[in-house]
């Protein structure tokens, strides 16, 4: 690096160390500039065909890859993009948002310049309230410092920050000011000690103890010293909705998905008749407490979470997740013999049956059969989330969905990021017919630059989600014919598949097909949904 580099410089600079290859964007004439200095750095600009899939993307990427970035004009561009970044700070994705802006004299001088659509400090005002931490690089003496600053904090709680440039100010050079040092951000050692000796000893004492694993795990990548424990201790093993295939969902130990009375019969009598129940990074929302018809009986529980440990009625401040999981998985006492839990998997008997129409449940358990430890699932919300509670992941961390915050139109754009982050996974997008009309267009940005997703699409005409809730016209939207979309968007293979054989078919050329994305059109009636996905419905009717 220069001796005294440009701020855009530095900023990409500083990117690029912190492990980001890929900044995800559509060009505008206010980030133009950033943009040239991109194609002149290490880093790859990778466009999308509008703003907001662009930081569903960068989303995508960095639940993969540890961190990712977006790059937008002001105005237009960066208020498209306040939805996706809204679910990545629900969700705990450290996205970075750039966002270009008038420059400095212009916002002085030329009031009516375009893109603006009140005070220049409003789009601040609005990404202050989700993203972790914002910065306007508008003062040369100090940008080099914001840039870091901001850095550290989407690294530290892993949520999105803001980055505002000016475009007369990427060129200006700033002032190296020396990298600050960090206070140690570690436990306290005693209240560390006595939460694990507390806990080890109800460990010991119980007669049936469980864990249940939350997304805080992905995002701290905290899921070895989870297999650690959980091999170590012989626990059995469920996950919450969000925190899905943190381990691997065909190890022996694993019961399934808890999500109250929404989710399997089997994994909840577990989790809620244990004696001892080890809830570690999960977070308290209605999707993983099942619109709270979880029963989680408080005396019998330990909860670990971002930065306290709670035992019953005990309660241990400053006791971060990554060191008690560590410790705990380091000192539990080894049982005497590994646990095989033994959960049957949803199948497809008899799959493929001649004439037969398509069905969620065994189109589910068609596809167990074919999953691989080379594929990632990533599924949009509604029916295909509830139905995919189902699938067993071979991998841990190869499920994304967004779970908790529930945005339709996130698997398309998120299996684009999550492939350019991957080039080493295969992904298998499960989307409605509803979201894919959102963001699709994505598709053809993985058919540009020659990924091999596999794409299904639950085409139960219309919101399956809302139509079980209260159904009505509002739910019914325009029949697509999915399987028509590579004569628009480029190399694609599409396929039809109204019944078994045809998906059948279907499937096994797609699983061939390695250099192209596929896309199978599934047709599904309206009037079946998955299990939990009525278990579901018949909870919030009476509330809506």
């Amino acid at each position: 690096m220069a001796a005294h580099p440009n701020i855009g410089q530095y900023l990409l600079a500083r990117l690029h160390e912190a492990g980001i290859n890929h900044i995800f964007g559509v060009p505008g004439d206010y980030i133009l500039r950033f943009y040239d200095q991109l194609t002149h750095s290490p880093i790859r600009h990778i466009g999308t065909t509008r703003e907001d899939t662009a930081a569903f993307a960068a989303d995508g990427y960095a639940r993969c890859h540890g961190i990712g970035a977006l790059a937008v004009t002001y105005g237009v561009g960066a208020l498209s993009v306040v939805n996706a970044v809204a679910g990545a700070h629900a969700e705990s994705s450290p996205v970075i948002v750039i966002s270009g802006a008038p420059g400095v004299r212009e916002q002085r001088e030329d009031p009516l310049i375009h893109h603006r659509f009140g005070p220049f400090t409003f789009q601040r005002e609005i990404f202050e309230r989700i993203t972790c931490a914002t910065a306007v690089l508008d003062d040369p003496l100090i940008a080099f410092r914001q840039i870091d600053r901001a850095l550290a904090a989407a690294r530290y709680y892993c949520k999105p920050v803001y980055i505002e440039l000016p475009r007369d100010m990427i060129d200006v050079s700033g002032y190296p000011i020396p990298i600050e040092t960090l206070a140690a951000s570690g436990s306290d050692a005693e209240s560390l000690r006595e939460a694990v000796d507390e806990t080890i000893m109800l460990m010991e004492k119980a007669s049936s103890p469980v864990l249940l694993a939350g997304i805080e795990l992905h995002r701290r990548g905290l899921q070895d010293a989870l297999l650690r424990l959980v091999n170590r201790a012989s626990l059995p093993v469920a996950s919450t909705l969000t925190g899905k295939s943190v381990i691997s969902e065909r190890h022996p130990a694993y019961l399934g998905v808890y999500e109250g009375a929404m989710g399997a019969e089997t994994a909840r009598q577990y989790v809620e008749q244990a004696d001892l129940l080890l809830m570690l990074g999960m977070t308290l929302n209605d999707v993983d407490l099942g619109v709270y018809t979880a029963q989680l009986d408080p005396n019998r529980v330990v909860r670990a979470s971002q930065d306290e440990v709670i035992i019953r009625h005990h309660r241990y401040p400053k006791v971060y997740l990554r060191d008690f999981v560590t410790r705990l998985s380091e000192t539990t006492m080894p049982a005497a013999t590994p646990l095989e839990v033994a959960i049957p998997m949803p199948c497809a008997p008899g799959f493929p049956e001649r004439g037969r129409a398509m069905s969620i449940e065994r189109l589910i358990g068609r596809l167990n059969r074919a999953l691989t430890p080379e594929m990632m699932i990533i599924c949009d919300t509604g029916d295909c989330l509830f139905a995919a509670i189902e699938l067993y992941v071979h991998a841990s961390s190869e499920f994304l969905a967004s779970a908790f915050y529930t945005s339709m139109g996130f698997a398309m754009p998120a299996a684009f990021g999550a492939q350019i982050a991957r080039p080493d996974r295969r992904a298998l997008v499960l989307v409605g017919d509803g979201a894919f009309q959102m963001t699709g267009t994505e598709l053809s940005s993985i058919a540009r630059f020659g990924l091999n997703a596999i794409v299904i699409v639950f085409n139960n005409r219309g919101y399956s989600t809302e139509r079980f809730i209260l159904d009505g016209p509002f739910n019914d939207i325009s029949a697509w014919r999915f399987e028509r979309l590579g004569e628009v968007f480029g190399p694609l293979q599409g396929y039809d598949a109204p019944t078994e054989d045809a998906f059948e078919r279907a499937l096994t050329q797609a699983l061939g097909e390695t250099a192209t994305p596929s896309l199978i059109n599934v047709h599904l009636p309206p009037d079946e949904p998955s299990p939990a996905m009525r278990r579901l419905a018949e909870h919030l009717r009476g509330r809506v």
